[in-house]
């Protein structure tokens, strides 16, 4: 019986984890182009909280991005899953994905542009408190959350998951204003070292509060149970590496956003 009633009133007092989080489908733009994303909060939960933008990989908005947004909702935060590519432009395959991307590696302007929608889309919710925002992103999505930060939009964390770290131009770290997570795959062959080595060079440079974990045997993808478990493909799914990284990041929005 005494641990029948410890277990109940370990649920009376369990986070709002335990609720129904709610997600909807949003639309809003950058400049004239019509976005859609997933708007998901936790309706139990009274007054504004954190915000986070989460920038799904190159496949676009999907359902395991909307997934990990659920997740944050969960943890008390309220999420928007970024739209980049415009609404209805949802990639079927790698090779569209490869596609669509490009046109935004090669423009990181307006990739910036895309993201800090987003970003506004999201501060603009009656549930942000704007004075605590952060991006985080898979992948593609690293890549657009770490150009945000470049670009030196007012969010106070970035997190990225196995994402692409180059950039044009290394000096625009230094508009980076908040601090900096990225959880990368020891192994992964498209993330390579030496671009590791060039990021950590330009986060020194640039004075930027920053992390860097690697997870060993990871490749690329290792939080997505879609790339499946071949490693010799350079990318795979990677379960002791999807928990560890899960927790790097709830440890850093505590943190840098507070409870």
């Amino acid at each position: 019986m005494k641990t029948l009633s410890l277990l109940l009133a370990g649920l009376a007092l369990a986070p709002s984890s335990l609720s129904k989080v709610k997600t909807e489908s949003v639309e809003y733009k950058q400049g004239d182009v019509v976005l859609q994303g997933y708007l998901t909060y936790d309706p139990a939960s009274k007054g504004k909280r954190p915000a986070i933008l989460v920038v799904p990989d190159w496949m676009g908005v999907s359902d395991y991005a909307k997934m990990r947004a659920e997740q944050l909702a969960g943890l008390g935060y309220v999420a928007l899953t970024a739209d980049v590519y415009g609404k209805g432009v949802r990639p079927k395959s790698r090779e569209e994905a490869s596609s669509e991307a490009a046109k935004y590696y090669k423009d990181r302007q307006l990739l910036r542009s895309r993201v800090r929608a987003g970003l506004d889309f999201l501060a603009s919710q009656e549930q942000a408190d704007t004075s605590r925002l952060a991006v985080m992103g898979y992948c593609f999505g690293g890549a657009c959350a770490l150009e945000l930060a470049r670009s030196g939009a007012p969010v106070k964390g970035v997190v990225t998951f196995h994402g692409g770290l180059s950039t044009p131009d290394p000096n625009d770290a230094r508009n980076i204003r908040g601090k900096v997570l990225v959880l990368h795959g020891a192994d992964d062959p498209f993330v390579k070292q030496e671009d590791v080595t060039s990021f950590m060079n330009e986060m020194r440079a640039a004075g930027v509060d920053w992390q860097l974990v690697q997870y060993s045997g990871a490749v690329h993808g290792f939080t997505d149970k879609r790339a499946g478990n071949e490693k010799s493909t350079g990318m795979a799914y990677n379960e002791a590496a999807d928990r560890r990284s899960w927790q790097a990041m709830k440890d850093f929005f505590k943190e840098v956003l507070g409870q």
